[in-house]
């Protein structure tokens, strides 16, 4: 692994608590920021902090693998093409990731689906005695104070020159949304971030993007399950200065064949966001030697049509290319949005 990318893991268990990692045991409420101090250190020299959820089928280890190959080929992406991201060419790259693990798998079946599902909405529900919300919702607002001013960065972009970027893959996508959902409720620090999605005063504190691959939900998800995202009737919306970037493929068959069975309509990952509460736009998923427009990312909701290049595992694997985003055309994008927040 390149010395540059360190990654951190934090563990749910099948209600959304905290563990342990040393005892295994559930980390009691009022002992979830010490213990973020004591295990989850966000060094000063770090420029742009991850937080990384995995999704359906993914042992702890994989999802550790899974998280250090991506932070990997984002280092390499800057290293063999500085001039695609200027800003980052300038300023410095140094990610630092926190990857969050949880009990994901199942028989690889509708009904296994199906059961995982079920559990990432148990585990994510603010109203279904969930707490995976709730933790991470608190660990965004740690990272948040502990972000530290890197001595060298020229541009600052947030209070203290650190990026907050989410990144999510399946069901982790939910626990991210669910999460941000949930961080309205508390207190942040500053920002700055796109043109699409201002910074409130009341939420001075934002991420500043978020990557949802291959989603595992409804095409409607962001008006019935995470209505909050963005400002409404009573509410500021989540602190989420960036856009929601969301791949599909259609060679996704967990969220073709099997989402559709289970829930009566396709999931994101196979078919895209559908109903929003805002304009979206839809675009493809680049090749290495093209580089996005600013214009394409800065929306409230971009659709990443992955299909020519997510395929990988659609003839013998059952989910199809449900998994296949750990590749350099992933890293492009996920460095582009990190370019385009400064």
């Amino acid at each position: 692994m390149n010395r540059a990318v360190v990654v951190e893991t934090l563990d749910l268990d099948d209600s959304g608590w905290l563990l342990d990692a040393q005892s295994g045991d559930p980390v009691p409420d009022h002992r979830l920021r010490d213990h973020f101090v004591e295990n989850i250190a966000p060094p000063a020299s770090a420029t742009d902090l991850f937080v990384y959820v995995h999704g359906w089928q993914t042992t702890p280890a994989s999802a550790l693998r899974a998280a250090e190959r991506l932070m990997c080929l984002a280092v390499h992406r800057l290293a063999s093409a500085p001039d695609s991201y200027p800003a980052l060419s300038e300023a410095g790259f140094d990610p630092w990731c926190v990857v969050v693990r949880w009990p994901s798998s199942s028989a690889v079946t509708p009904a296994g689906y199906r059961s995982i599902r079920d559990r990432a909405h148990a585990m994510g529900a603010r109203d279904g005695g969930g707490h995976a919300a709730h933790i991470l919702g608190r660990l965004l607002g740690y990272l948040d104070t502990e972000r530290s001013h890197p001595a060298a960065a020229p541009v600052m972009a947030n209070r203290d020159g650190q990026y907050l970027h989410l990144v999510g893959h399946s069901f982790g996508c939910r626990f991210l949304c669910e999460a941000v959902q949930w961080a309205a409720d508390a207190r942040f620090g500053d920002t700055l971030g796109w043109s699409a999605t201002e910074p409130r005063p009341t939420r001075p504190f934002t991420a500043d993007s978020m990557l949802l691959f291959q989603m595992a939900a409804g095409r409607d998800a962001f008006l019935s399950l995470f209505p909050r995202i963005l400002p409404g009737d009573g509410h500021d919306g989540a602190p989420l200065c960036g856009p929601v970037v969301t791949t599909y493929s259609r060679h996704d068959r967990a969220t073709g064949f099997w989402h559709l069975r289970a829930e009566r309509q396709a999931g994101i990952g196979h078919s895209g966001i559908g109903p929003a509460p805002a304009p979206m736009f839809t675009t493809r998923l680049l090749p290495l030697d093209a580089r996005y427009p600013h214009a394409a990312l800065d929306h409230a909701f971009v659709n990443i049509d992955a299909s020519d290049t997510y395929v990988r595992g659609r003839h013998l694997n059952p989910a199809g290319a449900h998994s296949d985003h750990i590749r350099p055309e992933s890293a492009h994008l996920l460095m582009t949005l990190a370019d385009y927040a400064r």
